[in-house]
């Protein structure tokens, strides 16, 4: 290999000086040249995964703590067996570089017929699939390629969202003397009439209240607000709380912290403290359908400031050219000065269900999953029975919580665990996944084990799409899976020494618990719940979806 410093060089040390330390990936030959450029690189560490759709989750998941993630494919075949990874992270909002190993110029030029192609000659077809899902696109040449590498990858980590950038193999090893240097991030545009006129507008919304709640989203923590919306929760006596997708914003700990909203199927506590609010400051909100249980969210009419990443709304009024940090830092100013004129918060978080009962089901599960959690953690958990469940759990302080449920992707947390364990190896990582969804990801486990990782994993087998059950076709067959014997798959994967258990009853789970509590090794704990036993949170949602659905 050559000792030029070359585009692929550049790119390396623009993902480097981007924070970016782990590339992930799957080798095909239009980008094996560049491969050996990661390989002998110094910063970046090449992650193999065992399928493209495996390696967008774990780039998803890996952004989703790092700040920012890479992914490499290959040209067509690759890069669109990622594109649903791609998909979610642009949804929910993660900036992860999409590198694709392309055919060089001189054979795109030419309009041969290549493999991986569509055989039409035309090179820009899958690009343009990408632009629907990625918030800047470089389709890199000798005259572009730097100012192109620069411009996505900057605009990519601006917005939070995918950039995608076209590496033809000719292109990548051209030998270029410009090298990357470290260069400030975008910013937003910030106009100090536009806060304070917005200041204005929340005091004369405000003055006059005595009942106002903070409800925070996963926007908050995308922005990087998060630090100063829980600066503001700490210093001043607001009750507060999260959507499903924000959860873990918060230092739930709090005494102001009231739990989950989910619409009309919160727990009467958090109803109450958001729905009887006189004013309800929305941070990084977005109501879907699965986390408001169909819509079903009720704020006060004309008592709403809404914060949104780059500018404010309160009643008609937008105020534009506001970063949505500096309006929590209005707010905290602000609510610090009225504060004695509002009710303190008062009320007593609902606590889990305690249930004595020696057989396992999803009650006895999330009891003692609570007792089983530890500050710090990071907890990721899969859509469906796992999220639902998770909601009325009351995190440790510092433990953040990862979920998708506005993509929705089943399967996704599996590799997702695996990303977010690798920008965080000396971190515990929790991962609650259901039978179902671990079908579509499994090779993921064996990724995992290649590079021994330590994540605890609960497997919840309750026999098949127990989701789409609650839905509709609860007995219908095409809510069956395989019935896998799921403890032997780490052995087989590559994992003799991994604590694989089956678990059927209170004790045995409260046994492998306290087993992992304070031991770090890699677990696969499969824990049997009856078939239709689903958390209550679930099942209103499962019925506003399924009356959706039907058209009514």
């Amino acid at each position: 290999m050559s000792n030029a410093y070359t585009v692929g060089d550049y790119l390396l040390d623009r993902l480097s000086l981007s924070n970016i330390a782990h590339l992930f990936g799957v080798p095909g030959d239009y980008n094996l040249q560049f491969l050996d450029h990661v390989i002998s690189h110094q910063q970046i560490t090449w992650v193999g995964c065992t399928n493209e759709l495996n390696a967008a989750y774990g780039a998803d998941g890996y952004a989703r703590r790092n700040g920012a993630s890479a992914l490499l494919t290959t040209f067509g075949v690759g890069e669109l067996s990622a594109l649903n990874g791609l998909a979610g992270s642009y949804t929910e909002y993660l900036p992860v570089i999409h590198i694709v190993g392309a055919p060089p110029l001189s054979s795109q030029k030419k309009g041969e017929l290549l493999h991986h192609s569509l055989g039409d000659g035309n090179f820009t077809r899958f690009a343009e699939m990408s632009r629907q899902v990625s918030v800047a696109q470089g389709l890199l040449t000798p005259d572009n390629a730097l100012a192109e590498i620069d411009r996505v990858v900057a605009e990519a980590i601006y917005h939070s969202r995918p950039g995608y950038l076209l590496l033809p193999s000719d292109v990548a090893k051209l030998p270029v003397t410009s090298r990357a240097t470290q260069q400030p991030l975008l910013q937003p545009a910030f106009s100090p009439d536009s806060l304070t006129a917005f200041t204005d507008a929340a005091r004369e919304l405000l003055r006059d209240k005595r009942r106002v709640t903070v409800l925070g989203d996963f926007l908050a923590d995308r922005f990087k607000a998060n630090q100063a919306l829980q600066q503001w929760v700490d210093d001043v006596p607001l009750a507060h709380s999260t959507l499903l997708m924000g959860k873990g914003l918060f230092n739930e700990q709090n005494p102001h912290f009231a739990g989950t909203y989910s619409g009309a199927a919160s727990c009467p506590v958090v109803k109450k403290v958001v729905e009887q609010a006189e004013v309800v400051v929305t941070v990084g909100v977005r109501f879907g359908d699965t986390i408001s249980a169909g819509f079903s969210q009720k704020l006060p009419e004309g008592g709403c400031i809404d914060l949104e990443p780059f500018s404010a709304k309160i009643g008609k009024q937008v105020f534009h050219q506001l970063p949505m940090a500096k309006a929590v830092e209005a707010l905290h100013q602000l609510t610090a000065e009225l504060r004695q004129q509002w009710e303190k918060p008062d009320f007593s978080r609902t606590p889990l269900p305690v249930s004595d009962n020696s057989q396992l089901d999803q009650q006895v599960f999330w009891q003692l999953m609570q007792e089983f959690l530890q500050p710090n953690d990071l907890l990721v958990v899969e859509q469906g029975t796992s999220s639902f469940g998770a909601a009325s759990l009351t995190l440790p302080a510092g433990c953040d919580f990862i979920v998708q449920p506005l993509w929705g992707s089943i399967g996704f947390t599996l590799p997702a665990a695996f990303g977010a364990q690798t920008a965080e190896p000396e971190r515990r990582v929790v991962l609650i996944i259901g039978d179902g969804s671990a079908q579509l990801t499994l090779q993921g486990l064996g990724a995992a084990i290649r590079y021994g990782l330590k994540t605890t994993i609960f497997l919840l087998n309750n026999d098949g799409y127990t989701v789409e059950r609650a839905i509709h076709g609860e007995t219908q067959r095409y809510n069956d899976i395989a019935r896998w014997n799921w403890t032997l798959f780490p052995a087989a994967f590559g994992g003799p020494d991994v604590l694989s258990q089956r678990v059927e009853n209170r004790e045995q789970l409260s046994k492998v618990m306290g087993t992992l509590r304070d031991k770090r090794q890699m677990a696969w704990v499969e824990v049997v719940l009856p078939k239709m036993d689903i958390p209550e949170l679930l099942d209103a949602v499962s019925k506003s979806i399924s009356k959706r659905n039907s058209g009514d």
